[in-house]
This record gives structure tokens, sequence and C-alpha cells, in this order.
């Protein structure tokens, strides 16, 4: 395993109103039981749970403070779904993605900023200026656990017209590790 996505979803204030199975400390204690593993983190949150930009900022403060900055910081704009709690609650506004973006990026500059749920309901322009702000990456295929995301096709014409080139996958093979060990002579 390369990398553990577990994300934070909110501030530690507005945990609690978002998530009653487990509390905030329950979600660090896992980050930092996937850094001991040598395990890299993928960690970010969700934006449009009903939380303030109060919370907001705290949740980034959060990442920007761990020990370790996150490799992968995904920015998610809630996807809501018709039958659940927050179906009802506002579509994210682009200016609050692009804040987020930006403030991550700046807190964390060699952080992968990831542009990741909600881009099927932003437009190809909304999605260009996320990149300008400091999103440097993408979730890509058709899901996103269970919420839909755009196509690959759409992805790579996004990419041609914006003049992105996209990053190969990572592959790390037994192979690989095998290799990195220290042989006896």
């Amino acid at each position: 395993m390369h990398a553990y996505n577990h994300n934070l979803d909110t501030s530690p204030d507005y945990y609690g109103e978002i998530i009653t199975t487990r509390v905030y400390k329950d979600r660090l204690n896992t980050l930092e039981n996937v850094r001991k593993a040598g395990i890299t983190v993928c960690c970010g949150g969700i934006i449009g749970l009903g939380e303030t930009h109060d919370d907001r900022i705290a949740m980034l403060q959060v990442l920007a403070t761990l020990p370790q900055h996150p490799e992968s910081v995904p920015i998610n704009a809630l996807v809501r779904i018709k039958g659940t709690p927050l179906e009802d609650n506002p579509k994210v506004d682009i200016w609050d993605m692009i804040r987020m973006i930006a403030t991550a990026r700046i807190l964390m500059p060699a952080t992968m900023v990831r542009l990741s749920a909600g881009r099927t309901e932003m437009s190809l322009s909304e999605q260009a200026l996320c990149f300008m702000a400091g999103a440097n990456s993408i979730f890509a295929g058709d899901k996103l656990l269970t919420t839909p995301n755009p196509s690959f096709e759409e992805d790579n014409e996004m990419f041609a017209l914006l003049g992105l080139k996209p990053r190969e996958a990572f592959k790390r093979t037994l192979i690989d590790e095998i290799e990195k060990e220290p042989r006896l002579a």
C-alpha cells in the first residue's frame, strides 16, 4: 500500500455535527498510525456541510500543523444526494472552493492539492479557476466512492483545453520493494 485516504471532513468544532460514530481525535490517531506504518497520507475535507468559514480555516490549520503535511489534500464540495440529511444544503459557491484551494496551496506548498468531489457540478471555467488557484491534481474515474465524477474522456478534454499534462499513475510493484531491500553479500 502506498497511500491511505482518511479525510478529516471538517473542523474539530463542527465534526460532531456531521459524524457521530467516532470523535475527531480518532481521525488524528489514524493519521498518526498511517505515518508510523510508512504509508503516505491523503487527507482533506468536504465543504458545504453547513460549516462556517472559520470551520474551514480550522480544518486547514489542523492539516497544516500536523507533524508532517499530508502528501495529498483533497478539497471536496459536498455532493448533495437525495434522501440524505444534507440533500437541501446549498450548492458550494465556486469562490469558496477557490479560496479553500488557494489557502491549502499557501499553507502546504509541497502537497498535492486535489480538486475532488463536486466537479460534476462545476463548469470547465470553474475547474480552470481552481487549477489557477493552486489545485494540481484530481481524482480520475467515473465515481468517487459512491458519487459521480467526470469521465476519463471529459478530464482528458479539459486537460487538453487547459494545456495541462496528466501525471502518470503511481505504480509500485513488489519487485520495486524487493529491490530496495538491502542484500546480504
